[in-house]
């Protein structure tokens, strides 16, 4: 079968994957479309350090194949989206309904995959990018067949971490005000989770300034190219600031760019050894510095509630896919998300 493997020095599209059949709590899915995320190329370029060779791709929708022993809530023919969630369901954190911090959702990588003899990692316990996956079966949320794949794909991880930021983690309320630093994928996900959450003004902030049509659609009240202009907005600061790039520099900004009781939510992901500063003086008006797993996502309820929203035309996803490609054009579709010339590039098989 087709996938997108990374041996440590360059990426291929091969056609001579294989993958196991699914053990007990497990479900093969065969891969209708995957979206590109940043993750999957800061793996490439190293900011991720991840084990090789590696079968890539992590936001991902497809058809359940098989399924092992045990799994009833989903079968063969479902429509799903999948997550990168393999927790375990059973330990303190999972039990507290904090899923994103199960000690053994992170750090295990499994190896499901062959080729020509050898074992592939698989990335983020998913690895979307080929034609057939296996996922544990809490990872597997089933949604309506009317969702088109190629905008399903696309909430397994853009739309968790976007939405799940503001309504799970910061927790935005009506009325307030949020700060979005980066409009890429995660970011217009934070710009629409303000919008349902009843934010009254929403400050997206991009460098490119193409980017302003598609953030006000999302729901942003004003669009700024840099965040020099943002105090004009809001003169006293903001409630919530989200970082949404993976830059120091920003994470500062958006931590001076607060209110009385503000919190910066950190989203993007800079190198694994980066640090940050900020005034510890600053911090004393009950500001707050948040980082943020995967939107601190229930995945088994938050997907259902989007596909939900989704149908009632609340929650856009149509909108988020601008460019799909077929598998073997990855080099392409990866070289226009690099250089944000897409808001989301999707891969189909």
């Amino acid at each position: 079968m087709r996938g997108v493997i990374f041996d440590g020095k360059q990426t291929q599209v091969v056609d001579d994957l294989e993958i196991r059949d699914p053990g007990p709590g497990e479900v093969l899915v065969a891969i209708s479309a995957a979206g590109l995320c940043h993750s999957d190329l800061s793996v490439v370029d190293g900011t991720i350090p991840f084990p090789v060779p590696v079968v890539l791709g992590h936001e991902g929708a497809g058809v359940v194949e098989a399924v092992g022993v045990g799994v009833t809530h989903v079968q063969p023919g479902d429509h799903v989206s999948l997550s990168t969630l393999a927790n375990c369901g059973t330990c303190a954190e999972c039990d507290r309904g904090r899923p994103t911090m199960c000690r053994k959702a992170i750090g295990m990588p499994q190896r499901p995959f062959t080729r020509a003899g050898q074992s592939l990692y698989q990335f983020a316990s998913n690895s979307a990018f080929a034609e057939r996956t296996l996922v544990k079966a809490v990872q597997a949320v089933r949604i309506p067949e009317d969702i088109p794949m190629a905008s399903a794909a696309l909430i397994g991880c853009g739309v968790l971490t976007g939405v799940g930021a503001v309504l799970n983690r910061a927790r935005v309320d009506r009325g307030d005000s949020v700060v979005v630093i980066g409009t890429g994928g995660i970011g217009l996900n934070v710009i629409q989770g303000a919008r349902i959450a009843g934010a009254l003004t929403v400050v997206a902030v991009d460098s490119n300034p193409a980017k302003e049509g598609v953030a006000r659609r999302f729901g942003a009240t004003h669009f700024l190219s840099s965040t020099e202009g943002v105090r004009e907005v809001l003169p006293t600061g903001a409630d919530h600031a989200f970082e949404c790039v993976g830059r120091v520099e920003l994470v500062r900004q958006a931590v001076d760019l607060l209110d009385r009781h503000g919190q910066a939510v950190l989203l993007g992901v800079p190198a694994a050894t980066a640090e940050a500063s900020f005034l510890v003086s600053s911090m004393y008006l009950d500001k707050s510095i948040l980082g943020c797993r995967y939107g601190s996502s229930r995945p088994q309820r938050d997907i259902a509630l989007y596909a939900e929203l989704y149908q009632e035309g609340r929650l856009l996803l149509d909108e988020l896919v601008t460019e799909t490609y077929p598998v073997e054009d990855f080099e392409k579709a990866a070289a226009d998300a690099g250089a944000g010339r897409v808001a989301r590039a999707v891969l189909t098989f």
